[in-house]
This record gives structure tokens, C-alpha cells and sequence, in this order.
């Protein structure tokens, strides 16, 4: 390889890299908004803040928002859509953008929500109040916990640049359940419904976004798992039997 090449590549690599590191870095500044955004922490627009409008406009501004979201979060998540995506971006660069998307998606949500502040319940007792904060910040901590379980890096794209920046061949899936895995399928989304729901302050804003997300988890997950039974095959649908998808079972079923 002649040197010119060599530099040639180094750069391209490199700033694939590059991006990738700004794609992640973007993804977490929104998902630390999302935690101050559902738990009025340390945001300039929290989920009950602005000014506001009709109720029913209010309720379909919003609907639409979370109907988008779920509707690219999903769409771009079909293996069908990452290979006619592969065809026009580097494979490397493909999660990454993918992130970058979602969370650009979920930041307009963040700008355009309305408000609907009709209290659904408020708790009143401190100790109440203390008991729900802390399920909420157990929720997020699950979800966070679970992504470092399946490899946080490569979930959001980052091992795929450092690994094609190193020149190292991607590694073939491996079926693996730490943890949480164990007892759920989905931990990740039952950490962000633990999360969307525990509240002191439940407004009818909240109560719609609670909804709307909790919707799109489970049909999210229903989606997620075709393509990891496709991944996976028997193996999976064997899993799949034993476990429950969201909610813990009670009892293994008879083989």
C-alpha cells in the first residue's frame, strides 16, 4: 500500500471516528435532558413547563411527536432499512447515525411539548414522595445498567468506529444473558417505564407522554425481537419461551 494511500485511509477513518464520538456525546446530552425532561431536574423545559394551549391541541401536538419518534426509532431500526442505509454511508458509520437521528427526533420533542397540567394524582407525604423519586432514579439506573451489560459502546456506535479505526474485523453476535437478562428479555424498557411512570406529580401531560412511550415500547419490542429471532434462531425462541418479555414471569413455563 503506497504511503499516500495509507494517509488517505487514516483520515477517512478517522474522521468517521470522529463523528461517531460526536453522535455518542450528542445522545447523552439528550438522554440526561430526557431524565431532567420527565423528572423536572435541572432543565431549562421540563415535561409540565410552558405556557399552556387548548388541551386537545395540546394532546395531538404531542401525539404526533411521539408518533415520529417511535415511527423513526423503529423504522430505522429494521435490518431491511440498515442494509439500503449501508448503500449510501460507510457500514461503520451506520449505528452512529442512526443514534444521531433518534436523538435529534427526541430533542424536537423536547422543544415542541406541550404542556396539559391537569393534575392525574399528586402524593402529598414526604415519605411518599422520597419512595416514588427513588423508583424513578432506580428506573434510569436500570436502563443505563442494562445497556453496559450488552456493550454500551457498540448499542450506540462508538466500538464500531474505535474498532474500525484500530483495523479490527467486527465480531459476530454473541447470545449472552447477564444480569437482568435473566429475569426479562427487555430490561432496558422496563427500566424506562419504571421511570416514565414514578412520579409524586402526575399531570395529564406526563400521563400521555407515560402512554404514548409505553405503547411504543412494547410494540418496539415485539419488532426488536423478529430480528433477533432471525439473528439468533432457536436459541432465541427458546429464550423467548422461558422469559418474559417485559414483565418478570412467575412461574418458567413446562418444557
Amino acid at each position: 500500500m503506497s504511503p499516500q494511500k495509507q494517509t488517505n485511509d487514516l483520515t477517512v477513518h478517522l474522521a468517521w471516528l470522529l463523528y461517531s464520538i460526536a453522535c455518542y456525546l450528542i445522545f447523552l446530552t439528550v438522554f440526561l435532558y430526557l431524565i431532567g425532561f420527565t423528572g423536572s431536574v435541572l432543565v431549562p423545559k421540563a415535561i409540565n413547563d410552558g405556557q399552556p394551549v387548548n388541551w386537545q391541541l395540546a394532546a395531538l401536538s404531542n401525539g404526533l411527536l411521539m408518533i415520529l419518534f417511535g415511527a423513526q426509532h423503529s423504522l430505522m431500526a429494521r435490518r431491511s432499512f440498515k442494509n439500503t442505509m449501508t448503500t449510501l454511508i460507510p457500514p461503520v458509520a451506520e449505528r452512529s447515525t442512526y443514534v444521531l437521528l433518534s436523538s435529534l427526533v427526541l430533542g424536537l420533542m423536547f422543544w415542541l411539548w406541550q404542556p396539559i397540567p391537569y393534575t392525574v394524582w399528586e402524593v402529598e407525604a414526604a415519605w411518599a414522595k422520597a419512595l416514588l423519586s427513588g423508583v424513578f432514579w432506580l428506573g434510569w439506573g436500570m436502563v443505563l445498567l442494562a445497556t453496559f451489560l450488552i456493550s454500551h459502546f457498540e448499542l450506540f456506535g462508538l466500538k464500531q468506529a474505535v474498532d474500525h479505526w484500530r483495523n479490527t474485523p467486527q465480531k459476530a453476535a454473541i447470545f449472552k444473558t447477564p444480569l437482568f437478562y435473566r429475569v426479562v428479555r427487555h430490561p432496558m424498557y422496563l427500566g424506562f417505564l419504571i421511570a416514565f411512570w414514578a412520579t409524586p406529580h402526575m399531570t395529564a401531560g406526563h400521563l400521555l407522554f407515560a402512554l404514548g412511550m409505553s405503547v411504543y415500547l412494547f410494540v418496539g419490542a415485539r419488532f426488536e425481537e423478529r430480528d433477533l429471532v432471525q439473528l439468533f434462531g432457536e436459541r432465541y425462541r427458546r429464550y423467548r419461551r422461558e422469559v418474559g418479555m417485559i414483565v418478570p414471569r412467575l412461574k418458567k413455563p413446562r418444557r
